[in-house]
C-alpha cells in the first residue's frame, strides 16, 4: 500500500482548479504533519490554510512553477490549484530547522494521494511578498509551499538515460516525464 501511494505522488502542477478541496480536509493533511517525526520532537512548524479562492489567487501570484519547463509561466486559469498549505517555521521555538518540513510535506501529500487528490511542493516563493499579503509576522520563517487539488495531468516515471539528465519535460501531448536514477545507481557499497 505504502509504495502504491508512493508511486501515485508525483508532483502535478496542474489541477481541475473547480474542484473544491475543503478547509477540514486540509485540517486531516495538517494533522498528518502534526503526528509525523520532528527532529528532538521541538515540533516548530506551523501552517497556513488556503481554500478560498480570492486567497489562493494572492497566494500563486508569489509563486515560481517548474524550473526546467523554461517556457511555461505555471498553471493557467482553470488548472490552478483549489488549495494551499504554507509549511512555516516558528524561529521562537526551533531554529535552525533540519528535516521537519520535508518530513511534513512529504506526510501532507502521501495523505491527499489516499484522498484522490495530488499536489507539488513549491520552493519557488517570493516570500517577502507572500508575508507582506498574508500579513505573516516575521517570527514565521516561510519554508515551503505545498500547492493541492484534483490532479489535471499525467506524470510518467522513467529511467534515466544514458545521457545522465534528470530535467523533467512535457511532450507535445502535455504529459509530464520524469526521469528517475536506477536503483543501482543510487545504492553505494
Amino acid at each position: 500500500m505504502i509504495r502504491e501511494l508512493i508511486l501515485m505522488n508525483r508532483s502535478y502542477r496542474r489541477f481541475y482548479q473547480e474542484v473544491v478541496v475543503e478547509y477540514d480536509t486540509l485540517k486531516e493533511l495538517v494533522d498528518l504533519a502534526r503526528q509525523s517525526a520532528s527532529a528532538a520532537n521541538l515540533q516548530p512548524l506551523r501552517y497556513i490554510l488556503s481554500c478560498d479562492p480570492k486567497k489562493n489567487a494572492l497566494i500563486f501570484s508569489h509563486l515560481a512553477w517548474a524550473a526546467y519547463l523554461k517556457d511555461w509561466p505555471g498553471p493557467s486559469e482553470g488548472e490552478r490549484p483549489s488549495a494551499y498549505i504554507i509549511i512555516l517555521e516558528d524561529t521562537q521555538i526551533g531554529h535552525p530547522l533540519r528535516c521537519d518540513h520535508g518530513i511534513a510535506a512529504q506526510s501532507i501529500l502521501l495523505g491527499a494521494t489516499e484522498k484522490g487528490l495530488g499536489g507539488c511542493i513549491l520552493g519557488g516563493i517570493k516570500r517577502q511578498g507572500l508575508r507582506q499579503a498574508l500579513d505573516i509576522p516575521q517570527r514565521y520563517e516561510i519554508l515551503l509551499v505545498l500547492a493541492l487539488g484534483k490532479p489535471k495531468e499525467t506524470v510518467v516515471l522513467e529511467t534515466v538515460g544514458n545521457d545522465g539528465d534528470i530535467k523533467y519535460w512535457r511532450d507535445s501531448k502535455g504529459i509530464h516525464h520524469v526521469p528517475k536514477r536506477a536503483l543501482d545507481d543510487i545504492i553505494v557499497g
